[in-house]
């Protein structure tokens, strides 16, 4: 009898295994697993520990002590601190409102233009990412400075009669956002007003609408899509950019990611600055949450 029992009994332990082995689910689970490991690694601990180390303690070295302190996040409430964040807030959206103004005819007429031509174009957006990021801010600073390319054609033309006073200004900072920022706008745009077809705008012609009219009532909402993705991708790394402000804004600019960056680097003030860190993700959370609930992620963010 005991034989028998010892004989059956594997049975249902083996159907379990294949049954797993069958299932789509486990399958899935075991192709994502080796991702879900390696984001573990590089994005769920390194983000629980800027919690944890958000709530603790500077010591009088610069080192952590391990002892709760709800400070860092007071702290964040002083006037300094809120200039600092209404100057980022402000900054971002400035960035994000220029690409979307550059952005959207330059998106528009790469869709417009022959197949042939688009795959150009893509190709000439692109080109700048092969460059490293600093050869070309320190591009855009041989531009803008005093006797720099601007200014030089400017006073050659007539246009001016001093030189203009743009680099190390917020001025010149916002010229360098957008210019980074830029293909993240045009990208997505032109995946949205690529997917128009012209026989919308020739029905909307039939009806009577003029073409800056079936502008305003075809292309524009139909790209709406592409604009809020544009916006997220924009916004979000915008806000806690710092390399800009410290290079062209010759450090009198001070973001959000300025003073993370120094909290950390020169102040030695790890607590402080992953509570700014924190501050930073939570507000870019819900401007990414406000906009999906509003109008989705949808395909343009996989540009």
């Amino acid at each position: 009898m005991a034989a028998e029992t010892s004989s059956v009994s594997p049975a249902p332990r083996f159907s379990l295994i294949r049954q797993l082995r069958e299932s789509p689910h486990a399958q899935g689970l075991a192709l994502i697993s080796p991702t879900l490991i390696y984001l573990l690694f590089t994005l769920v601990l390194p983000l629980l520990l800027v919690v944890v180390l958000s709530f603790m303690t500077r010591g009088p070295y610069g080192n952590i002590i391990y002892r709760v302190n709800l400070g860092n996040y007071t702290r964040l409430m002083d006037t300094l601190y809120l200039r600092i964040l209404g100057y980022s807030l402000l900054t971002a959206a400035l960035t994000t409102v220029g690409t979307i103004l550059i952005g959207y005819p330059l998106a528009y007429y790469i869709a417009r233009t022959p197949p042939r031509q688009r795959s150009v174009y893509l190709f000439l957006i692109l080109v700048p990412f092969w460059t490293n990021f600093i050869i070309r801010i320190y591009a855009w600073i041989m531009i803008l400075r005093t006797e720099g390319l601007l200014n030089s054609f400017l006073l050659k033309i007539g246009f001016i009669q001093a030189p203009l006073d743009i680099l190390y200004t917020p001025t010149a900072v916002l010229i360098g956002m957008v210019y980074e920022f830029l293909p993240f706008m045009v990208l997505p745009l032109y995946t949205s007003l690529e997917k128009i077809e012209p026989a919308q705008l020739e029905a909307a012609a039939d009806l009577g609408a003029r073409p800056f009219m079936a502008f305003l009532r075809v292309t524009l909402p139909l790209s709406l899509p592409g604009m809020i993705a544009g916006s997220i991708l924009v916004f979000i790394p915008a806000m806690g950019m710092f390399v800009v402000p410290d290079l062209m804004g010759g450090a009198k600019t001070i973001l959000v990611g300025n003073l993370i960056r120094n909290q950390f680097l020169t102040a030695r003030d790890w607590p402080f600055g992953a509570a700014a860190s924190m501050l930073l993700l939570i507000l870019t959370l819900i401007f990414t949450l406000f906009y999906t609930r509003r109008a989705g992620f949808g395909e343009e963010l996989l540009v």
